[in-house]
């Protein structure tokens, strides 16, 4: 008896030294298990998985063209992975990014079209600054039906994406439809409200901002007494209450915080990509935005990382598409293996023996 005590005990030691070395590598060895399952997939859809990889690369990272088209999808993913940092930071789990990101655009586009003859100077900060404001209203009713009422906030937030959705298909093809016009879509934005593009290139003002607000997150995460105010209510929530933190101040502030960068995130694509407003103004931004921010492990410049991979596999996918003639929904299935088997490398990693 003793000695299988003993031989336990040197085993669980040995499992104890293993995890410790593999620790720091965890989530790298989830993400390359992810990509050799992609691999796998792809070759059962037929294809040599080192040649559609190459092709992936050189789609996201070959040229100028496609380096352009990989930083403009990562821009909104960035913004609203950003915002659902702060918002799981404190625990509030907002999963209405999508709907938020529709009613910012459609708060933008009136500014856009009240008013287009109004300098940039002028009219561009006032889009932004409405497609914030949407945005934080919009996940605001949300936090005030959970936190007055009780509502479930995930399901509160997800069924505010169709209502936020469908009020902007509805704007585009009645009320703000352009004059004369058949498809659902206003009349375009004057130059003043498309925001400017930088040294010549497709590259705009926009993306300088979404690379500010990667150190302006992390400050107020870890620089402000706001911050540590949210990181607390997200730690433990009855901790805080004891530590006279106003909790239901914090989720709020915290769901507010989010909706308004993913109104942000709109307002950026409904300027430039698009310079009018349009029934669909978004390639599910806001659903992956969330795991943009999972992927990141919480951290700015995670986020950073990950909204660059996710874009490149987005931008990687349609050229798969184009010259292995596979389905670029296979993009999709890749995405969610490399998020669900880093999280899960990031979990073995902190788990405690």
């Amino acid at each position: 008896m003793t000695n299988e005590l003993i031989l336990k005990s040197g085993m669980g030691s040995i499992n104890q030294r293993i995890l410790f070395i593999l620790k720091p590598f965890a989530p790298l060895l989830g993400g390359m298990l992810a990509l050799l399952l992609g691999g796998m997939l792809l070759f059962v859809s037929g294809a040599n998985p080192l040649q559609a990889y190459g092709v992936m690369v050189m789609g996201a990272f070959g040229g100028g063209r496609a380096l352009t088209e990989t930083l403009l999808r990562a821009t909104p993913l960035l913004i609203i992975g950003l915002g659902m940092t702060i918002a799981f930071r404190c625990r509030v789990w907002n999963i209405g990014a999508e709907g938020q990101y529709y009613i910012g655009a459609l708060c933008s586009s009136v500014v856009a079209l009240t008013w287009p003859d109004l300098a940039a100077y002028w009219l561009i900060p006032l889009m932004l600054m409405a497609g914030v404001l949407g945005g934080a209203i919009w996940s605001g009713i949300a936090g005030l039906l959970y936190l007055k009422r009780g509502v479930n906030l995930i399901i509160c937030t997800l069924m505010l994406n169709y209502i936020g959705i469908l009020l902007v298909q509805y704007a585009a093809r009645v009320p703000l439809q352009q004059p004369e016009g058949f498809l659902p879509e206003s009349a375009q934005f004057s130059v003043n409200a498309q925001i400017p593009t930088l040294w010549g290139t497709r590259l705009h003002g926009g993306m300088v901002l979404a690379v500010l607000l990667v150190a302006a997150v992390y400050l107020l995460l870890w620089r402000t007494a706001i911050g540590l105010q949210l990181r607390a209510v997200g730690s433990r929530l009855s901790v805080a209450k004891c530590a006279g933190i106003n909790t239901s101040r914090s989720i709020l502030m915290a769901l507010m915080m989010s909706g308004g960068l993913a109104g942000l995130a709109g307002t950026i694509e409904v300027s430039y990509t698009y310079t009018r407003l349009k029934g669909n103004i978004s390639d599910n931004f806001g659903f992956s935005g969330i795991l943009v921010a999972l992927l990141g492990q919480l951290h700015p410049v995670g986020v950073l990382v990950a909204a660059l991979l996710f874009s490149a596999l987005m931008v990687g996918a349609q050229s798969l598409n184009v010259v292995l003639q596979i389905p670029s929904a296979i993009a999709q299935v890749i995405q969610a293996i490399v998020v669900l088997l880093v999280l899960a490398g990031q979990a073995i990693s902190q788990r405690e023996s």
